[in-house]
């Protein structure tokens, strides 16, 4: 059975009005919110009623993940996915979009259709899966802690209302998320920087900034601030992500590695592991992300404690669901987050306000972050290798792992953040606002930091400047 919180039920009560006017909706909730539950009861709602309903993922790993949950709260289900047996008995299925997608003609569409990761909807895949299911009238409800998307594109193609959960800083207040200390990097060398009327070059002070590389040494750093604490650790890629974890274990300090291309059994005998206390430090390349849930895979709770944030981003999405990963609660507990990458100083601290639209904003030069990856071309034979790797190639058996390359790592300390350093980075983020030169510009800043109209900010932004150059 299903128990939804105080701020679950209101978001239940808003997913229900607005359903009333429309057919295709977006709840929006932070990382920790309990989006799964949310999708529990609405599930097992309909099927209570005798109504179909399918819950859909973005990877074939959450497909597991969701069948645990849903028999922990008595939802019977089938799985529409590679390897599974196909049961259309039961009224619930879920579902892994790449198999979902190859099987419309030989399924009947469902009464409600829940979209796990909904800002995934753009990619080819799902935008058909989507349209699909609205030309059937199909109930859709699409869920996601970050709802925008590296490349411009807006939800409002997809989904025509938005249901607004609770705020970051409203759940860590009212205990529904930890308390959090972050650590950044001290203010960056500016050496050579050139000054203008007495301030630093905007544009060279940004380049300072943004440049990506890490500061200070990670394991020095873990011991001072987080030594004994169960650890996620983030790497630029496979080869950074494992030369992290040997460096660890190299040092005394149990360490393990995983990513998408990790044998099955292997992924859950090291969670199982790292669940038991038995490893500490467990690093990944975008796996313990969005949807992932680790405590199902162990088969036990698992709190983790604190976030190495080694990969510098420019998506607030990925950014928010990396520290997102230390802040689910437990008693006494105060999150440790280890910014190597300087990704706060990018886009803001966690419990920054931000709010969230369906709207989309102008195309800029950052890539897609949607989509799925391109695949490897082997260099042995030239076939195309699908992402996740394995680690050689199954047509001519050439290692398909990338060296390990020289990641840049600056001399320095990471701070504390009080509420000084926080006025000192949003003062950052305001010159990077005042740099850019065009409304479009000035749309996309606003749009990477979940501004509701970033179109319509830009535009007043714009108005302002010039009433105060008059």
């Amino acid at each position: 059975m299903v128990i939804l919180r105080d701020y679950q039920d209101k978001m239940i009560k808003g997913a229900r009005a607005a359903l009333k006017r429309v057919k295709r909706i977006l709840l929006q909730a932070p990382t920790g919110a309990g989006k799964t539950v949310l999708a529990s009861f609405m599930i097992g709602q309909t099927a209570a009623g005798g109504g179909t309903a399918w819950f859909i993922c973005h990877r074939q790993e959450l497909v597991e993940g969701t069948s645990n949950t849903f028999r922990k709260f008595g939802i019977s289900h089938g799985l529409i996915t590679a390897g599974a047996t196909l049961n259309l008995r039961e009224l619930v299925q879920i579902c892994s979009i790449d198999t979902l997608k190859n099987r419309l003609s030989k399924l009947v569409p469902p009464k409600v259709a829940v979209i796990d990761e909904a800002h995934h909807g753009g990619a080819a895949g799902w935008a058909m899966v989507i349209q699909w299911l609205t030309d059937a009238g199909t109930l859709i409800i699409g869920l996601s802690a970050t709802p925008q998307r590296l490349d411009g594109r807006g939800l409002d193609d997809l989904f025509d209302d938005i249901v607004p959960g609770p705020t970051v800083e409203w759940l860590i207040t009212n205990g529904h998320l930890s308390k959090y200390t972050a650590f950044i990097p001290d203010v960056p060398d500016m050496k050579g920087v050139k000054r203008h009327m007495g301030d630093f070059s905007k544009s060279e002070s940004a380049e300072k900034m943004d440049k990506p590389k890490l500061t200070g040494n990670i394991i020095t750093h873990w011991r001072k601030y987080a030594d004994g604490l169960r650890t996620v650790g983030f790497g630029v890629n496979v080869a950074h992500s494992q030369h992290l974890a040997e460096s660890f274990r190299a040092a005394g300090i149990e360490a393990a590695h995983l990513d998408g291309g990790t044998e099955k059994g292997e992924r859950k005998r090291i969670i199982q592991q790292y669940a038991a206390g038995e490893i500490q430090v467990l690093f990944n390349v975008s796996l313990f992300g969005e949807g992932f849930d680790l405590s199902s895979i162990a088969q036990t709770d698992v709190t983790i404690d604190c976030v190495i944030d080694a990969a510098p981003t420019q998506s607030l999405s990925l950014a928010m669901q990396r520290w997102g990963r230390a802040l689910r609660p437990s008693p006494g507990k105060t999150a440790i987050l280890l910014d190597h990458a300087g990704n706060m100083m990018r886009h803001g601290f966690p419990d920054d306000h931000r709010e969230w639209s369906l709207q989309g904003r102008e195309k800029g030069k950052a890539a897609n972050d949607n989509g799925p990856p391109p695949p490897v071309i082997c260099e042995g034979c030239f076939n195309a290798i699908r992402r996740p790797l394995p680690p050689e190639c199954p047509h001519c058996h050439k290692s398909l792992q990338a060296k390990q390359k020289e990641i840049e790592v600056a001399e320095g300390e990471l701070r504390a953040v009080d509420e000084a350093v926080k006025e000192a980075v949003r003062a950052k983020l305001k010159r990077e606002e005042q740099q850019a030169k065009s409304i479009g510009e000035l749309a996309a800043v606003y749009s990477r930091r979940g501004e509701k109209n970033p179109m319509g900010r830009a535009v007043a932004e714009f108005g302002s400047r010039r009433f105060k150059r008059r």
